[in-house]
């Protein structure tokens, strides 16, 4: 009896040690999940008039184009180049003459504002490597880099204001075409 019991015993611990040496596979890896970072939505762009309706800085310039009909151009798909003048620069006009490119506004005003505009997304870096850029006018700005970023006889004062249609450069001079 003591025999049995004493063989009982052994084949117990054998079990324990013939299931405690086999190898079992390691429990499948759970890869850990990695965050998505949060991302914060983004602003639309806004349009080229709409850019300067919220600059506050344009509304000669704003009016101007509304009474040329060219709203919906510079609201349009583009994409444009914009020096804009800024309020301070029409002022700086002999004094009616805005007064007086208003009262025609499919004429010369017409003319002086797309003589403004290029055809195109022009940022500063594309701009300082020109030496001119037609316009839809019909004529060519000239470029001078030599002291600073002149288009024409006007200073650039801002660069680089994008817009969904495009981008403005903000100028401190109206920029009168050669034919105008």
């Amino acid at each position: 009896m003591k025999l049995q019991k004493m063989l009982g015993l052994m084949l117990v611990v054998a079990a324990v040690l013939v299931a405690g040496c086999t190898t079992s596979e390691p429990p499948a890896a759970t890869p850990t999940p990695t965050p998505t970072p949060a991302t914060t939505p983004t602003p639309a762009m806004k349009t080229i008039v709409e850019t300067a309706e919220d600059a506050g800085s344009f509304t000669t310039l704003l009016t101007a184009v509304d009474a040329a009909g060219l709203t919906d151009t510079l609201s349009g798909e583009g994409p444009y180049t914009v020096f804009a003048p800024t309020d301070d620069a029409f002022a700086a006009l002999p004094e009616g003459t805005v007064d007086t490119l208003l009262e025609d506004p499919e004429g010369q005003l017409t003319d002086i504002l797309l003589y403004h505009v290029a055809d195109g997304k022009y940022m500063a870096a594309d701009v300082i490597t020109m030496d001119t850029i037609d316009t839809l006018q019909g004529s060519v700005l000239t470029i001078d880099t030599s002291d600073g970023v002149m288009v024409d006889s006007a200073n650039v004062i801002i660069t680089d204001v994008e817009c969904s249609n495009g981008v403005i450069h903000v100028i401190d001079a109206v920029m009168i075409p050669p034919e105008a």
